[in-house]
């Protein structure tokens, strides 16, 4: 991790790179660290507070976009399966209300696509440097998204906040 911490420092602030242990530790005052990440990913300030038309639209964009990225990737026969399960989980993901219901299946989600864009298992531990090299953008998202507890006991309101940054890079990746 380390080593991850160097390479980031290539490409975010120190700043940024602390948001994220602020965000992933802090109970009432995580907003602020989800906006800075947010601020990385291209997002306006005060990223966290979109109203919720702007969050229908982000929803929209993420599904258009991961969709479009789910299905133009080309698979081996034996991840087509996988391919139409996540197609269809995306549609479920999206009928249910709850941030913190869908949050487990949103980063079951993210992690499925990810292995079937790169073709490699992204929880092994040299998929972040790979990444990072590969696509530095992409690399910082996934740093991100792989630094997420699985299964975090946070408020709806900052499920919403961790959820909302990732659909932001996804939507407009």
């Amino acid at each position: 991790m380390v080593k991850q911490s160097e390479f980031l420092a290539e490409f975010l602030d120190s700043d940024t790179i602390n948001a994220l242990s602020k965000f992933l530790d802090s109970k009432e005052e995580y907003e602020s660290s989800a906006d800075m990440i947010a601020l990385a990913f291209g997002a306006k300030k005060e990223f966290t507070k979109i109203s919720d038309e702007e969050v229908s639209k982000l929803e929209t964009s993420f599904k258009n976009n991961l969709t479009l990225l789910i299905q133009k990737t080309w698979v081996e026969k034996s991840d087509i399966a996988l391919k139409d399960k996540l197609l269809y989980q995306l549609n479920l993901f999206l009928e249910k209300d709850g941030w913190k219901d869908n949050y487990s299946l949103f980063l079951q989600l993210i992690n499925d696509a990810v292995f079937l864009m790169f073709g490699q298992k992204p929880d092994t531990p040299d998929f972040a440097d790979y990444s990072l090299r590969i696509d530095p953008e992409f690399g910082i998202f996934w740093w991100y998204i792989s630094n997420l507890p699985s299964k975090p006991s946070w408020s709806e309101s900052k499920c919403r906040a961790a959820m909302l940054v990732g659909m932001f890079f996804l939507a407009n990746y």
